[in-house]
């Protein structure tokens, strides 16, 4: 059996690591599978990319992809949680690993992410602290994708609706 890519995208604070941690939970509770998760936050650090520029982005994007390709033979499932917003990027990770890539776009209005704001980025970026906060005050615009993907509102949705959403989905 070939190992699932589960990539969930969206702005910051829209609800990717949540949901892959409750994934995460319920597989490992119910599925006895051997998963893995990858946090785009985790990764960036340990990657030293701390610049929030386009080019940078594209070369955290493509290392998690090189990443996910070296350690497929070892789990069943792989969260990754990535803000990934050039679509060129997922773009290669759909065609890699093809019908096992399972993409999911939290999406969640701009209003509730700013009262959200788990990390304080936003209170941040309304105080020009931080001026590249993509879907925000960033350059960089958040790309959809151009193929099938689940798109789930979180702003909408409760945690157990989401998770419904998504066993549904890749299952």
């Amino acid at each position: 059996m070939k190992t699932k890519i589960i990539w969930f995208t969206g702005l910051s604070g829209s609800g990717k690591t949540t949901l892959a941690n409750l994934l995460y939970g319920y597989l490992k509770k119910n599925k006895n599978k051997k998963i893995k998760k990858i946090d785009g936050d985790i990764f960036r650090k340990k990657s030293n990319f701390n610049s929030f520029t386009k080019k940078n982005i594209i070369k955290n994007n493509f290392k998690i992809i090189k990443y996910i390709e070296s350690i497929t033979s070892k789990y069943n499932v792989i969260l990754v949680s990535v803000i990934s917003p050039i679509l060129k990027t997922r773009k290669i990770a759909n065609k890699k690993f093809k019908n096992y890539y399972y993409e999911i776009y939290t999406k969640c209005s701009l209003k509730k992410l700013v009262k959200r704001d788990p990390k304080g980025l936003y209170n941040l970026a309304s105080q020009n602290k931080i001026k590249n906060l993509i879907g925000y005050n960033s350059k960089i615009n958040y790309e959809k994708s151009s193929y099938k993907i689940l798109s789930i509102n979180t702003g909408l949705n409760s945690k157990k609706e989401c998770l419904r959403k998504i066993l549904t989905y890749i299952m």
